[in-house]
């Protein structure tokens, strides 16, 4: 065989997709319009405990969109705890949730027990939609939902503060991040929330 050939052989072997293309569950590449090779992240292997203690694998929403945010009771933006449940109240009927996610990472602004959050979440804002027990948004004991959301978004995944935002559609891949300074209503977020139910 002539150095020609071997060449095109190999030339032949690179194109017919014989390149290892093994992928994470966690993980998966898309392409862009643009051709532009982009990762999504999936978390539904990601699993919170309830406020209340029981376990709440992100499996219990399956086919649901989820908007997780890390929260706080102290905060200047708790108010949004108001806005949140509107949300949720909006959608839930078509398959959509908003999951509290309370931290105490930022400012030692959720400083309460469990039991402490729930009531006060409850009492001032009337929530009722998931809450967790309190986890680490940050930092080298980050809770495994936002080390797997930044691979597929990067670091507009890691909160900045309290109420960040992170969009996770019906099969469990996380779509989009939002600052902690978007309110519930913001438009944008809202079309976002709309597309990815009717997706």
């Amino acid at each position: 065989m002539t150095r020609m050939t071997c060449l095109l052989v190999v030339l032949v072997t690179a194109c017919s997709g014989a390149a290892d293309t093994t992928i994470t569950s966690a993980q998966a590449e898309t392409r862009t319009a643009s051709g532009e090779t982009s990762m999504s992240a999936n978390v539904e292997n990601v699993a919170f405990t309830t406020i209340a203690g029981d376990p709440l694998p992100m499996t219990a929403f399956a086919g649901n969109v989820v908007l997780v945010v890390n929260t706080a009771s102290k905060c200047g933006y708790t108010p949004q705890y108001e806005g949140l449940q509107a949300l949720h109240d909006e959608f839930s009927g078509k398959g959509f949730s908003v999951l509290g996610v309370p931290s105490n990472d930022f400012g030692g602004q959720e400083p309460g027990t469990e039991a402490e959050i729930k009531t006060f979440c409850e009492l001032n804002f009337g929530v009722d939609f998931p809450l967790t027990s309190k986890v680490h948004a940050v930092g080298p004991n980050q809770h495994q939902f936002w080390r797997t959301a930044k691979q597929g978004l990067g670091e507009a995944a890691e909160p900045k503060w309290n109420f960040h935002k992170i969009l996770v559609g019906k099969d469990g891949d996380v779509l989009k991040a939002y600052p902690s300074a978007t309110v519930p209503s913001d438009a944008e977020l809202v079309a976002d929330i709309e597309a990815a139910l009717s997706s």
